[in-house]
């Protein structure tokens, strides 16, 4: 058929039609035309066209996505920011409670350390003391026995432990 209006189109240019036209072979070229553009209107363009409109929606929903999720991100990074301010701020409280509490614990130890030396020193001088007396007792005592041999040497007879012991006190009282 193509083939049929071709020659005859080839004839009319020899006829000398303008522009070698076939008015009829334009005419059903025409219709041909206005049959395929419908059938491609019909069954290739609407649907090219609905997928191309499904696929515009998609990449508007995901770039209006996209600004959603950078603004929750910046809202997010806001929040991080102010609690990392915060929880900074709890570990600088702790860290001064905890050098408050170590120097009171300082001091207390220091108060413990210093009863426990008072009483340390206070025990010695107790034992110090007690031995001063001791070792006076013993002294007096050993005073007591030269004293009475002291005297049976000199008066030459034994005392017995009544005049010994009047004799020391006297003794005594004649040293201090």
């Amino acid at each position: 058929m193509i083939h049929t209006f071709a020659a005859e189109g080839a004839e009319h240019a020899a006829e000398g039609l303008p522009l070698g036209l076939n008015p009829k072979a334009f005419l059903i070229q025409l219709i041909t035309f206005v049959f395929v553009f419908m059938v491609l209107k019909r069954f290739a363009f609407k649907p090219i066209t609905r997928m191309l409109e499904k696929r515009r929606q998609t990449i508007e929903d995901g770039v209006r996505l996209g600004q959603k999720l950078e603004k929750e991100k910046d809202k997010l990074d806001q929040e991080v920011a102010r609690v990392m301010r915060e929880a900074r701020h709890e570990a600088d409280k702790i860290i001064a409670a905890g050098h408050k509490d170590a120097r009171a614990s300082v001091r207390d130890a220091e108060k413990t350390a210093a009863a426990k030396a008072d009483r340390i020193l206070k025990d010695a001088e107790e034992r110090i003391h007690e031995e001063q007396e001791h070792a006076r007792r013993k002294l007096e005592k050993d005073l007591v026995g030269l004293v009475s041999d002291a005297t049976e040497t000199i008066v030459g007879e034994k005392v017995d432990a009544n005049r010994d012991a009047e004799l020391v006190k006297r003794a005594m009282k004649g040293q201090k």
